[in-house]
């Protein structure tokens, strides 16, 4: 593990230094100014597989956790200041804008490693563009249009041009279809990336059934719009055709290089919480349960409660309605970041969940784009979401046994697919925010989940603003908005 933290390190350097681009220095080859020709893509994968993670772990997950009535203030953090903007719903181009800056930057070295020469280094395209296709879509439902193609190349276009968020969207599935092809037709010799690849390992058949489960994920979201009807059930039939795997049971997309209780060392979600010695700091205590989800997850017998949420001080669970502001000296006992999401600074990181895949399948099968039982993926996604909270299947089916409706499957006849979002809401709790929020702005769902208190209207953001450092440093390019327009500017599979 130390030789992958030494790679991780130098991947920083090159994350940094580089700003990494499709052609990186227009100079003579120096051994101390690593080019394009001379960086190994075995260094540069476990480094920004780490990086791209952190944003998702730490600044995409806490946003969208406040977003879907997740998390609140604490009484210990009872000023006004604290998620005073998520609460307040005050996005402007400063709001969160560390996701796009990140993401950007983070993703170049997937690009590099994508265009390194040689079929020996297939694979290690292959996975560059699955992850570069993860993130991508998330900046496009997060921002619309975006630096795409012209994106990645340091020196030689310092002001990309933004790309149409619909055809980036569309070229994704492409990408995602080639890294496929790469690691069908690897050639003998190839490289297989083993621990260089810190999420899994070099198994390739499991990268095969993410990048499937990611196109899924994609031609779902783009569903809604009418005039991609044909479209998406043109290529969920090819991908039935083609006798495609989707991520199943225990198949969890996780990451871990050697996490630990040390400085640079720490899991990026853990490190919100957690000092380097394992302790809490003030950002768990100040970060509550809404007494919205407790009382959701109460209502419904769901045990998944005591996972995602810790017992408060005397026992019992409780959270703080979404911005109230309480005084310090009101004696209330509330519930933090539970013990199924929250272990140590070892922790494995989570990118993609099975019982995400799962939910995702049925909602294929329940709109028509996919053949099977609805019912039964539906159920296998509850089991999943059990199970990675350390729970068991046996508690997932005394759940979903309720006659409950948007838990029980049959009790929730003409509401499948609120049921099957509702689930999803609950199953990335505190794993994957942003899309449970993201799946709100697109479905409607979970339609029972309030907005904040102090809310300034009757609805909630769908999107974010293109961050400061874009507006003076591309400004010819960046299109022109209005803070409004963070709740009526919408992505294209939204409009």
């Amino acid at each position: 593990m130390k030789n992958i933290f030494k790679h991780i390190a130098f991947g920083l350097v090159v994350l940094t230094s580089l700003n990494s681009c499709d052609d990186f220095f227009d100079v003579n080859e120096d051994p101390n100014n690593p080019t394009s020709e001379n960086i190994d893509p075995a260094i540069v994968l476990a480094a920004t597989q780490v990086y791209t993670y952190n944003t998702l772990a730490r600044d995409m997950n806490q946003l969208g956790n406040l977003m879907m009535n997740n998390w609140t203030r604490d009484v210990g953090a009872s000023n006004s200041s604290y998620y005073f903007n998520e609460h307040n719903y005050n996005v402007t181009s400063d709001f969160y804008s560390s996701i796009f800056e990140n993401l950007q930057l983070r993703t170049a070295n997937y690009t590099f490693i994508q265009n390194a020469e040689g079929t020996e280094y297939d694979n290690y395209k292959a996975i560059a563009k699955i992850m570069k296709s993860y993130y991508y879509q998330y900046l496009v439902d997060l921002y619309g249009d975006i630096p795409y193609t012209e994106a990645h190349k340091r020196s030689t276009n310092l002001t990309p041009e933004y790309d149409d968020d619909l055809l980036i969207y569309r070229n994704l599935i492409v990408q995602l279809d080639e890294a496929i092809a790469l690691i069908d037709n690897a050639p003998a010799g190839s490289l297989n990336p083993g621990g260089n690849d810190v999420m899994l390992g070099g198994d390739m058949e499991t990268w095969k059934k993410f990048a499937n489960t990611l196109k899924l994920r994609i031609l779902l979201r783009e569903s809604g719009r009418t005039a991609s009807g044909t479209y998406v059930q043109d290529k969920i039939d090819e991908m039935e055709a083609d006798g495609a795997e989707f991520l199943g049971a225990n198949d969890n997309v996780k990451i871990n290089p050697g996490f630990a209780a040390a400085t640079n060392k720490q899991n990026g979600f853990a490190s919100l919480f957690l000092n380097v010695n394992d302790a809490f700091v003030n950002n768990y205590s100040s970060t509550a349960a809404t007494k919205y989800t407790i009382e959701y997850l109460t209502n419904t017998n769901d045990t998944r409660r005591n996972r995602i949420y810790a017992a408060a001080s005397n026992g019992s669970y409780a959270g703080h309605q979404q911005g109230d502001i309480l005084e310090p000296a009101t004696n209330y006992p509330v519930s933090h970041i539970g013990p199924g999401l929250l272990i140590n600074s070892a922790q494995d990181g989570i990118i993609f969940t099975a019982a995400e895949s799962f939910l995702l399948q049925a909602e294929a099968v329940q709109r028509g784009y996919l053949t099977g039982s609805a019912k039964d993926l539906y159920e296998s996604g509850i089991k999943e979401s059990y199970k990675i909270l350390g729970l068991t299947e046996g508690d997932a089916i005394t759940y979903y046994s309720q006659s409950i409706s948007l838990v029980n499957w049959d009790s929730s006849a003409g509401n499948e697919i609120e049921a099957i979002i509702n689930q999803k809401w609950i199953a990335l709790n505190g794993i994957n925010g942003a899309e449970t929020w993201i799946e709100n702005t697109r479905t409607g769902f979970p339609a029972h989940v309030p907005l904040s208190t102090v809310a300034p209207g009757s609805s909630r953001p769908i999107r974010l603003l293109y961050p400061s450092s874009e507006i003076a440093g591309n400004t010819t390019n960046v299109p022109q908005q209005t803070e409004a327009q963070a709740f009526t500017s919408k992505i294209f599979w939204n409009e």
